[in-house]
């Protein structure tokens, strides 16, 4: 990974990390990096210091902002954050207003796709396999968002 401090035609600088120079080359190519400031998508490096590591890998921490108050976070892009809002709104949404049939997933939805039972909104778990069967069969279905919160 690699941190470019970066800069808009507006000349509004902000730092974003990419794999390597050439990702930074193609998003920057294809208008996928933008200024968190003015969105413009005209971006360049801007000059930056070396940064000179540590001896010990361990030493080093991720930079971080604090997150409403929650632990801090490693630093996002805002467009990133913004993602993971909706995405986490979607997921509240859909639990607020669905039923949890675990892993009774499958089974409920195709019942209700062939008419066995009342359709209703519903939500669960399903192998892989399970979920391209369902596909297969023309059950419409889509996974809940998973955040990388969700993991830890």
């Amino acid at each position: 990974m690699i941190r470019y401090a970066l800069r808009c035609e507006q000349n509004h600088e902000f730092d974003s990390w990419f794999q390597d120079s050439a990702a930074f080359d193609k998003q920057v190519k294809r208008k996928l990096v933008a200024c968190p400031v003015c969105n413009s998508v005209k971006i360049e490096k801007a000059i930056m210091a070396p940064r000179i590591g540590k001896k010990r890998r361990s030493d080093r921490q991720p930079a971080t902002v604090p997150n409403d108050g929650k632990a801090a976070t490693p630093m996002l892009m805002s467009q990133e954050s913004e993602l993971r809002a909706k995405l986490k709104e979607l997921r509240d949404f859909v639990k607020s207003n669905a039923e949890d049939v675990g892993q009774r997933f499958p089974n409920e939805a195709r019942k209700m796709h062939y008419g066995e039972i009342k359709h209703r909104p519903i939500y669960g778990e399903a192998t892989a396999d399970d979920a391209k069967s369902l596909i297969d069969e023309g059950v419409d279905v889509m996974p809940m968002p998973v955040l990388p919160e969700d993991r830890n």
